[in-house]
């Protein structure tokens, strides 16, 4: 067997670990089951990655995050190791594949979702597989008290019969004690081995504003702040008008949400990396395997639903360890549009019977009947047809979906037919006439065989990498052949895909999940008491609060948060700190640590001094994060 730090600098590159990293892979190596709770960004899937491949055999990985999976199991490749996902709307023979090849392939990771664990087949041929470790990400989702409880996570102890001897490693960044202890029981852990990263974040200032002009507040913010900032809305439309209010204003910004195509997503992401924007304006949508340590600001403009996916989010900000905030911003009408948002909007039973109803009719989908197909369809004209409200809507849909009723993947794509309505020969004379267009047409017509009889279903991803050319290349070209009556072309946009689970029963799979309905709901209801609490209390240092909140109480306020600033004033002389602070940047731009250390200040004092300058804008930071002179007009 190798040693950890042997593989950790062999397959990764690093010569240590980060903290708590080494001490959970040597639980695991030496057979323990483990918990481990580490914030965002906090390395866990090294945890699994390093102790797996120290050892013959391989770890099977189980998440609810598709997009998680596809880039782990990328990175992996990448470094030369053999992994594979399952993931999906795969057939039967596909799936069987991919896990031969698991078997005879020498591969060291495989990936699935925990509702593949339902199928007992697939079970069977897992536990056929030389697993090492089974690693549980997201683990809080085992819980039915967490904040994305997924009752397909269950399944994941029926691996406990098959693997008695196999360790078991859950993750987790957002875990309260009752949710750990919940998760622990359910997995059935044994002799259970628990490591905890401490969730203080010493660099990072947790601030609430009340304020009735957000976007003045936030221009202010940003221009304070010119490292690379997030920005949180609450919807895809808020996204866009933020993001314009910014550019306006001369801060660079573009925007980030669900419902872009995968290309703009990939466009809009790089210009945010590489910081040629400052800001992204964002959907809880982003986020996800997202690392950039230079970012020193995270605003959100309304109240999330949870303190979970609050600490998530704002934990993006000063991973480079240099002092950053994390804004909330207040306005006195937020509380009563957060209880409209997610409380208002909560399914009960009976609207999640009908939503279920109505879209297995929307597809013409008898009761009894299970089809084996992927369905596009447009969330949007699915609610208008039937007058159904959005937001409950969506909600009752992502109910059935972690329920694993359905399969709900949400998507931005162009569903295209097609048919050529005139003859071969027309087309042909087409081609030789406009020499540019023959490698899309050719590819087509090689790709659909019976498209001259029939409207046909086109893949315009495919027919561009095919052709060597680009998708809106193809859709132009479309659009040019309809209006000189050579093909017939139709497109309706989509923004969901739909994969039904189970035999329709309607109100016997209801009456099954309506117990775990109200469950979730009185959840949800504590936690946006959590957030209300956290947002309007002005006597408790926000810190504080939020640690208390995840089972760590606090010994002492963090000085730096918006409540421990305005007592931070009582008895301490600022005007003579901000004074000394100025005389040293005239000379030349500092760091805060060099700031410190030359000023003899605590840190509490000095960050107070330094926020007091920035707040008057005499003072600004540069992109090497140091602070310097404003010179006046």
């Amino acid at each position: 067997m190798q040693q950890p730090l042997d593989v950790l600098k062999q397959y990764f590159g690093y010569s240590t670990f980060r903290e708590l990293q080494e001490e959970v892979i040597e639980s695991v190596l030496l057979g323990r089951d483990t918990f481990a709770l580490m914030p965002t960004a906090g390395g866990k899937s090294l945890c699994f990655q390093v102790p797996a491949l120290a050892k013959p055999g391989i770890c099977l990985v189980v998440s609810p995050l598709i997009a998680l999976m596809k880039d782990q199991v990328l990175n992996l490749q990448k470094r030369g190791i053999k992994a594979l996902a399952i993931i999906g709307n795969l057939s039967t023979s596909e799936i069987s594949d991919l896990l031969d090849n698991a078997l005879y392939g020498n591969y060291k990771f495989l990936y699935l979702a925990p509702e593949r664990l339902q199928q007992p087949w697939i079970l069977e041929r897992i536990t056929a597989l030389p697993i090492n470790l089974v690693a549980i990400d997201e683990a809080h989702c085992v819980s039915q008290w967490g904040h994305d409880f997924r009752p397909a996570y269950l399944n994941i102890n029926s691996l406990r019969t098959h693997l008695p001897n196999v360790p078991f490693l859950a993750l987790t960044a957002s875990a309260t004690p009752r949710v750990k202890e919940d998760v622990i029981q359910q997995l059935q852990m044994k002799n259970v081995a628990e490591f905890r990263s401490s969730f203080l974040r010493k660099n990072l200032a947790f601030k609430v504003i009340e304020t009735q002009d957000k976007f003045y507040q936030l221009q202010r913010i940003l221009s304070q702040h010119t490292s690379s900032a997030i920005v949180y809305v609450r919807n895809r439309k808020s996204c866009i008008e933020v993001s314009n209010y910014l550019n306006s204003v001369g801060i660079r910004a573009s925007y980030f949400h669900g419902g872009l195509s995968f290309s703009e997503k990939e466009k809009n992401m790089s210009l945010w990396l590489e910081d040629k924007i400052q800001v992204m304006v964002a959907t809880n949508a982003f986020g996800i395997g997202i690392d950039k340590p230079n970012v020193g600001c995270v605003v959100h403009i309304q109240l999330p639903e949870s303190l979970e996916s609050y600490y998530q989010e704002a934990g993006r900000a000063g991973r480079n360890g240099a002092y950053s905030e994390a804004v909330l911003l207040l306005s006195s009408q937020d509380v009563q549009a957060a209880e409209r948002q997610f409380l208002s909007v909560l399914p009960d039973k009976e609207f999640l019977k009908e939503v279920y109803i109505k879209l297995f009719n929307y597809f013409q989908i008898a009761y009894g009947e299970l089809p084996e197909e992927e369905f596009s369809f447009s969330f949007t004209h699915f609610c208008e047809k039937y007058k159904l409200p959005p937001l409950k809507t969506y909600n009752a849909m992502t109910f059935l979906d972690r329920q694993s009723i359905i399969t709900l993947s949400q998507e931005f794509s162009n569903k295209v037919k097609l048919q050529f309505i005139t003859e071969g020969k027309e087309v042909i004379r087409y081609m030789s006439l406009n020499p540019k267009d023959e490698e899309i047409i050719t590819t087509i017509l090689r790709s659909y065989p019976g498209i001259f009889d029939t409207e046909i279903a086109i893949n315009t991803l495919h027919i561009a990498k095919k052709s060597g050319s680009s998708e809106e290349k193809v859709f132009n070209l479309f659009e040019k052949l309809q209006k000189l009556e050579i093909v017939r072309y139709k497109s309706q946009k989509n923004d969901s895909c739909v994969i039904f689970n189970e035999v329709r029963e309607d109100e016997r799979t209801i009456n099954r999940i309506a117990k775990f309905l109200k469950t979730q709901n009185d959840i949800k209801k504590e936690q946006l008491e959590a957030v209300i609490h956290y947002a309007t209390d002005k006597k408790i240092c926000k810190s504080a609060m939020l640690l208390t909140y995840f089972g760590e109480p606090s010994v002492e306020n963090c000085g730096v948060c918006s409540v421990c600033a305005s007592e931070n004033g009582v008895g301490v002389n600022y005007e003579e700190i901000t004074n000394k602070i100025l005389e040293i940047l005239k000379l030349n731009p500092h760091s805060s640590r060099e700031l410190e250390s030359k000023l003899k200040l605590s840190q509490v004092q000095l960050l107070e001094g330094i926020q007091r300058l920035l707040d008057s804008g005499k003072i600004g930071i540069n992109a090497s994060n140091q602070y310097f002179l404003i010179k006046e007009k």
